[in-house]
C-alpha cells in the first residue's frame, strides 16, 4: 500500500461542510427532540461510545454529517482535533485516535495525493443514504492506521448532538408568514425559506439578514415538487460554492440532503452559519496548518407550524374516538413527521396548543 511521507513539505487546503438541525414551534422557541436515525449511516461507521447512549439523548441540536476534505499535490501526514464543548460526539469514520464525549482527534492521518490502489479499499454498504454522496467530491484519499487495522476514506466524517442556541429564530405570525430573526452578533447569509405541502412547494431566497434584525416573508405560489427541487438545488449549490466550497463539494452537500431538505413536508429555513459561530461552537485544529481552511455549516430550522399542530390534534382526537380513517391519517402524519414527531406531539398536548385548525 502507498505510504505518506513523514515530515514532507506540505501545502494543502481543507474544506469542511456540515449541518446543524433544530426544531422550533410556531413561536420560535427551540424544542428538545431525539435526533437519531442510525439506519441512515452505513454499518462500518463507528459509534461505540461508553459514555453516550444515543437513544436516550434529548437535545436541541443535531450536528449532522460534517465532512472534512483535503486537497494537496503531494502526500503528507496531519493531526486533526475537533472539540465540541457543548455537545457529544456520537459517530465518526475513519477510526480516530481519541474519542471522548466532546472531542475527537485523528493523529498521524495519512493524506494520499497519488495512490491508485486506494479506491479499491473504500468500504461499501447498502445502507447510509446520507453518507456516500460526499465521495463525489474530488478530494485526496485519507488513511487512518492503528495497530490492528487500516481504514481508508475520501474525507473525515463525524456527527454529534448538543444543547446550545443557533442564531436564527423563526416564527409564524398572524398572517401565516414566516418571520426570520437574527439573534446573533454576526450577519447571516444565504437564507432559503422553504414550504412543502401535498407534492408542491415554494421557496424564497434572502441574501443576508443583518445582526439583530428580522424580516417577515409570505410564501410565493407553490410549484410541483420536482420543479422546486431542481430550482432550489441549483441555487443552493451556487450559494455554498460562493461561501468557499469547490463546486463538486457544494453539489455533494446538496445531493446528500435533497431527500430531506427539499422533500419533507412542512416549513423550514436553511442558512449559512457565520464562520465565527462555527469556530466557537466547534473549534477545529489542524497540524500542520493548511494554507487555507474553509468551513461552511448550514443551519436547518425545522418549523412545526401551529396549523399542523392543530390539524394533528384534531385527527388524534377523532382517532381516539374510534374513527378508523382518522387513525390511518394520524399514523400517516406521524410517519411524515419522522424524527420530529415527538416534539410535534408535545406541542399537541401542551396547554397552548390551538383547539382547531386556523384558516389558511
Amino acid at each position: 500500500m502507498c505510504a505518506a511521507a513523514v515530515g514532507a513539505e506540505h501545502g494543502y487546503t481543507a474544506h469542511e461542510w456540515g449541518t446543524f438541525t433544530s426544531v422550533q414551534g410556531g413561536d420560535g422557541h427551540l424544542l428538545e427532540w431525539r435526533p437519531f436515525q442510525s439506519s441512515l449511516l452505513p454499518a462500518f461507521v463507528h459509534d461505540s461510545h461508553p459514555r453516550v447512549n444515543k437513544g436516550e439523548l434529548v437535545t436541541l441540536q443535531r450536528m449532522e454529517t460534517p465532512v472534512i476534505y483535503f486537497h494537496a499535490s503531494r502526500d503528507f501526514k496531519v493531526d486533526v482535533n475537533v472539540r465540541f464543548p457543548e455537545g457529544w460526539i456520537t459517530e465518526w469514520y475513519p477510526q480516530a485516535k481519541v474519542v471522548v464525549t466532546n472531542r475527537i482527534a485523528w493523529s498521524n492521518l495519512s493524506v494520499m495525493a497519488d495512490c491508485p490502489a486506494l479506491p479499491e479499499l473504500l468500504p461499501h454498504d447498502k445502507s447510509g443514504s446520507h453518507y456516500f454522496t460526499a465521495r463525489a467530491a474530488a478530494s485526496q484519499f485519507l488513511r487512518s492506521d492503528s495497530s490492528t487495522n487500516s481504514e481508508v476514506e475520501k474525507f473525515l466524517f463525524y456527527r454529534g448532538a448538543g444543547n446550545f442556541q443557533t442564531p436564527l429564530r423563526v416564527s409564524i405570525d398572524a398572517a401565516n408568514s414566516l418571520v426570520v430573526e437574527n439573534t446573533g452578533a454576526q450577519k447571516l447569509s444565504r437564507l432559503f425559506l422553504i414550504s412543502i405541502h401535498d407534492g408542491r412547494g415554494s421557496f424564497t431566497e434572502l441574501n443576508s439578514l443583518p445582526s439583530h434584525s428580522s424580516r417577515s416573508q409570505s410564501a410565493p405560489a407553490p410549484m410541483p415538487l420536482a420543479e422546486l427541487q431542481t430550482k432550489i438545488a441549483a441555487r443552493m449549490a451556487k450559494a455554498l460554492a460562493g461561501e468557499g466550497l469547490f463546486a463538486d463539494e457544494a453539489r455533494a452537500m446538496v445531493d446528500t440532503w435533497t431527500d430531506s431538505w427539499f422533500t419533507d413536508e412542512g416549513e423550514r429555513v436553511l442558512y449559512v452559519l457565520p464562520r465565527a459561530w462555527t469556530d466557537e461552537i466547534l473549534p477545529l485544529t489542524l497540524s500542520p496548518a493548511p494554507d487555507k481552511l474553509v468551513r461552511v455549516m448550514v443551519g436547518r430550522a425545522e418549523i412545526i407550524a401551529p396549523q399542523r399542530v392543530a390539524s394533528l390534534r384534531q385527527v388524534l382526537l377523532q382517532a381516539q374516538g374510534g374513527d378508523a380513517d382518522a387513525r390511518a391519517r394520524s399514523e400517516a402524519e406521524l410517519k411524515a413527521l419522522g424524527r420530529f414527531a415527538e416534539p410535534a406531539l408535545r406541542l399537541v398536548h401542551s396547554r397552548d396548543a390551538p383547539a382547531s385548525v386556523p384558516p389558511s
